[in-house]
C-alpha cells in the first residue's frame, strides 16, 4: 500500500477535454439556458492552469452573463472552488456568439437635453422680526412652597 492520496480519475485524466471542472460547468450552464443543445464548452490546459471556453446562443447570452455580470462571476467563483478541490487552477472565458457584434455605447448616442438657464440671484432674506422675550413669572414666596414648577397654578 502506498501513502499517496487517492485522486479522482477525471482529475488525472490524460484527455484535456474532460475533467470535473468542465463537467460541473456544463451541467450548470445547460440548466441556466433555454437551448442547452447550443452550448459549446472546450477545455484546454496550459502552464497557467485550465481554461474553459464557453459559447452559447445569442438568445441565451444574457442568461449566462446575468445582471451586471453577477451570474458569470458566480459561475467563475464556483468553478475555481471545484478546480481547487482537484488541485487545478480553473478559469472560464465566455465567447460571443457567431454573428453578434458588441458595440459599446458612445456618449454621443445618448439624447442630450438643452443646457439649463442660469438661476436668478437670490433676494436678500427679509429681516427677522424680533419680539421681546416673555418675562418670567414673579414668585410669591409665602413660605408654604419650596419654589417648584407648580407654584403659579393656584
Amino acid at each position: 500500500m502506498t501513502d499517496e492520496p487517492a485522486t479522482p480519475p477525471s482529475a488525472t485524466s490524460t484527455d484535456p477535454a474532460t475533467g470535473p471542472d468542465r463537467d460541473f460547468l456544463a451541467n450548470a450552464i445547460k440548466a441556466l439556458v433555454d437551448k442547452p443543445e447550443d452550448v459549446i464548452i472546450k477545455r484546454t490546459i496550459d502552464d497557467l492552469g485550465v481554461l474553459i471556453t464557453v459559447q452559447v446562443g445569442a438568445d441565451d447570452m444574457s442568461k449566462l452573463i446575468g445582471k451586471a455580470g453577477r451570474t458569470a462571476k458566480s459561475l467563475r467563483t464556483l468553478l475555481r472552488v471545484v478546480g481547487a478541490k482537484h488541485d487545478l487552477r480553473s478559469n472560464m472565458k465566455i465567447l460571443e456568439p457567431d454573428g453578434s457584434e458588441y458595440r459599446a455605447p458612445e456618449r454621443d448616442d445618448r439624447p442630450t437635453r438643452p443646457p439649463r438657464a442660469p438661476r436668478p440671484p437670490r433676494a436678500a432674506a427679509p429681516a427677522a422680526k424680533t419680539t421681546p422675550a416673555p418675562k418670567p413669572a414673579e414668585n410669591k414666596d409665602d413660605g408654604a412652597s419650596a419654589g417648584g414648577a407648580f407654584d403659579n397654578i393656584i
